[in-house]
């Protein structure tokens, strides 16, 4: 039960305590900085960036992934584990497995970026390349897990995920308690809801917004349509929350604990991932810019931002760097001579 809050969900303040303790001995705490670029030009309130791109492989997944592996028992870690990942969820389980000694396989979809696939490999782990989307790899996983006697480590989907990813909330809290407004990215669901728990157990006031893209946005839909509803139209910048379908335990916690959830255009997102380079010498992935992006295209309403203190994370900065090129060339095009000037 969440204080103030009437709501009941799978996941407690006690699970992310508990969560805090175990992957507190493997994870950084990540610095907490306010962007005057963003608090001033921008907002017209305190915006601090969550810096996960700074965490243990790149990507808040770490958290969550080392805190469900630790959580095994001996017999499931012998089996080896399997998991579904786009790519920083497959880091996290396959750096776990190595410094804990766990066999590691990892599904990747074709649209998994490059660097990805490398980071992956070079942790130690199995990197099978399977289906178009995550959701594709996502059933090849639970189908080979079947098959091999592995132990599933959802990406999402799973009690002891959502607890470790929940330890950012925590830290937010430690470094700024009268937190307002925190604006996370959106895939499965797994990070805004083990985030949702731990603000919202301090104080159910504090504004949670959550940011997905327009063309990949299961969670959105589904908090629309009131029931778990598929959403993917195209490819997305940001791969990390490629997910058309949300779980059936991150779905209620969002349904019931997140405020709103607003999208985002891709040229947003290119936007965001330049100004944050630019501007804040921050590198960014596509998911990690999504609540840049809805800053800086005024998505959210500015009462729960003007005046008030501002968390935006950032949530991973694995992007490639070709990727990084290319949203360099489009905004940073060189103005060709008219002839008319000398």
């Amino acid at each position: 039960m969440i204080k103030g809050v009437n709501v009941n969900t799978m996941v407690d303040i006690h699970d992310i305590q508990e969560a805090q303790a175990i992957v507190g001995k493997y994870a950084r705490k990540t610095p907490l900085v306010q962007s005057m670029f963003l608090s001033r030009n921008i907002v017209g309130g305190d915006v601090f960036l969550k810096l996960e791109n700074m965490q243990l492989t790149g990507s808040f997944k770490f958290r969550g992934a080392n805190n469900k592996i630790n959580h095994l028992s001996q017999e499931e870690r012998d089996r080896g584990v399997i998991t579904a990942s786009a790519g920083n969820h497959a880091q996290g389980v396959a750096l776990t497995g190595h410094l804990l000694g766990i066999d590691t396989t990892v599904v990747m979809p074709d649209e998994a970026p490059q660097m990805k696939r490398d980071a992956t490999r070079g942790y130690g782990a199995e990197v099978d390349i399977h289906g178009a989307t995550f959701d594709d790899a996502h059933e090849w996983m639970r189908e080979r897990a079947e098959r091999e006697g592995k132990t599933i480590v959802d990406p999402f989907n799973d009690k002891y995920v959502i607890a470790g990813q929940g330890t950012i909330g925590l830290e937010i809290l430690d470094d700024i308690w009268d937190v307002d407004t925190v604006i996370v990215p959106v895939g499965g669901g797994g990070l805004i809801s083990g985030i949702a728990v731990a603000l919202k157990s301090f104080n159910p006031s504090i504004h949670i917004v959550g940011v997905q893209s327009e063309n990949v946005h299961g969670m959105y839909s589904s908090v629309k349509a009131g029931k778990i509803t598929k959403h993917h139209d195209d490819f997305t910048l940001a791969d990390g929350t490629d997910v058309a379908t949300p779980g059936d335990i991150t779905f209620p916690i969002v349904s019931q604990l997140v405020d709103e959830i607003v999208l985002v255009n891709e040229d947003e997102i290119a936007g965001a991932m330049k100004d944050l380079l630019q501007r804040t010498k921050v590198v960014a992935e596509g998911a990690g810019a999504l609540p840049v992006a809805a800053l800086e295209s005024h998505k959210i309403d500015d009462r729960w931002l003007k005046n008030k203190k501002v968390v935006a994370m950032v949530s991973g900065g694995n992007v490639d760097l070709g990727r990084v090129s290319e949203i360099i060339d489009h905004f940073f095009k060189p103005v060709e001579a008219d002839g008319g000037i000398g």
